[in-house]
């Protein structure tokens, strides 16, 4: 098993990923580390505990992080997510577990203060991991891998024409880990993502095949749903954060190259990442750009763990389901 912190800010499809890395017998969630992003912190917090008890993993330890981006004013994304972060479902806060006592940052930049077997999954804003390499500048000489869920590179942007909105959030924070983290960042952005569209379809089918999750799925992308019907008319949600997992769990999954990656801090293209694809500026790569993903082969993942599944068995349906 590989061990694993992930940074996130949950979110409906940051929750799915959650479950995702949590049930995966290939990895072990060592902690996980909030932050401001598609709700303030502290409502990311407690989706993470109502998650965790969900799983009965109520031992994981959760560190509370940053409640602001590094300089720009905080703007959530509670129009996508709804005000609670999981779809207006007002499911009741979970009294049995606390926040550690350490903060994301100082846990961060002590646990990678020497050399670990440990990687890390970004699924919001990189505002903790700037503060934490800001803390401790071999911070990113001292884990395995980094995966991010951010940043686009031929596909449009989610919250403006060109950016997508973890790093349109805190810009300042994602330019200063590209630039400062000194190990390879493996963007998982969404040239990639937007092919990850949970179906009406697909929802009905985890129905048929396990009701309880299939009706906790339906219940927190119900709002999800509705939200990319009236934004981009897609009949379905994209379920991002989902991907940044399963190709950590399996790199086969997504394919791209290698590239130095900059990103706008200021004005009408904050947030957009430059990738020097053909190296005019001739910096040295510090980026995986994920350009391609096997669609069929991650929800044939993702559903074999979500719904407790044989995989054969998820194989199989989707194949009569026109997905494989």
């Amino acid at each position: 098993m590989r061990k694993v912190i992930i940074d996130c800010d949950p979110g409906i499809d940051d929750t799915l990923a959650l479950m995702l890395a949590i049930k995966s017998p290939e990895i072990e969630v060592v902690a996980i580390t909030t932050v401001c992003g598609n709700v303030p912190v502290t409502i990311g917090s407690q989706n993470v505990f109502k998650c965790l008890k969900r799983c009965g993993r109520l031992d994981i330890p959760v560190y509370q992080g940053q409640t602001q981006p590094l300089k720009q004013p905080f703007i959530s994304a509670q129009d996508t997510h709804g005000m609670d972060g999981l779809g207006e479902t007002n499911f009741a806060q979970v009294q049995e577990k606390q926040i550690e006592e350490k903060s994301a940052v100082d846990f961060l930049a002590e646990y990678f203060s020497k050399e670990t077997n440990t990687s890390i999954i970004a699924l919001g804003p990189l505002t903790n991991i700037a503060r934490a390499l800001m803390k401790n500048p071999h911070l990113g000489k001292h884990f395995e891998r980094f995966i991010s869920m951010g940043g686009t590179y031929k596909s449009h942007g989610n919250c403006s024409p060109v950016a997508e909105y973890n790093y349109w959030c805190d810009p300042d924070a994602a330019a200063f880990v590209f630039e400062n983290l000194g190990n390879t960042i493996e963007m998982v952005g969404l040239d990639v993502t937007r092919e990850i569209v949970l179906t009406p379809t697909l929802l009905e089918y985890c129905c048929q095949l396990n009701p309880e999750e299939g009706e906790f799925l339906k219940a927190i992308t119900r709002f999800y749903f509705d939200f990319h019907w009236q934004q981009e008319r897609i009949l379905g949600c994209v379920i991002n954060d989902p991907l940044a997992v399963a190709y950590f769990i399996d790199e086969s999954i997504c394919q791209g190259f290698t590239s130095y990656t900059a990103v706008e801090t200021q004005g009408i293209s904050r947030g957009q990442t430059l990738v020097d694809r053909f190296d005019f500026w001739q910096k040295a790569p510090n980026s995986t750009i994920m350009t391609e993903v096997d669609t069929h082969l991650f929800f044939r993942k993702f559903l074999t763990v979500l719904l407790n599944a044989q995989e054969e068995t998820i194989k199989k349906d989707l194949e009569k389901l026109k997905m494989g």
